[in-house]
């Protein structure tokens, strides 16, 4: 994302929901955030195992929502389990609802 941090009119919550919104702006992603929300972990594999497509798509969709925040990765060789990060997730939520009220 654009250095916004000289521009007095950008806030920093402005700029972490344009990042959380980037991060939701694909079905895919989407859906791997439900299934994460119902329960505590899940493994790469086992999503590529439920989602049709390939695990190169996978991994990235994987990477843009880590690099966002909203998930956590842990290596547990030869696997890595992807956590939701409930911090950035209840901020995204709150950052969503004061947008949507205005």
């Amino acid at each position: 994302m654009e250095n916004y941090q000289s521009d007095e009119h950008i806030t920093q919550e402005q700029i972490e929901l344009a990042r959380y919104a980037k991060a939701l702006s694909h079905p895919v992603r989407i859906y791997i955030l439900k299934l994460l929300s119902e329960q505590a972990c899940c493994y790469s594999g086992d999503l590529a195992e439920i989602l049709p497509i390939a695990r190169s798509t996978l991994s990235q969709h994987l990477k843009e929502l880590k690099r966002a925040g909203l998930i956590k990765g842990t290596t547990r060789p030869p696997k890595i389990m992807y956590c939701l990060n409930e911090a950035a997730w209840k901020k995204t939520k709150k950052y969503f609802s004061d947008f949507l009220d205005i």
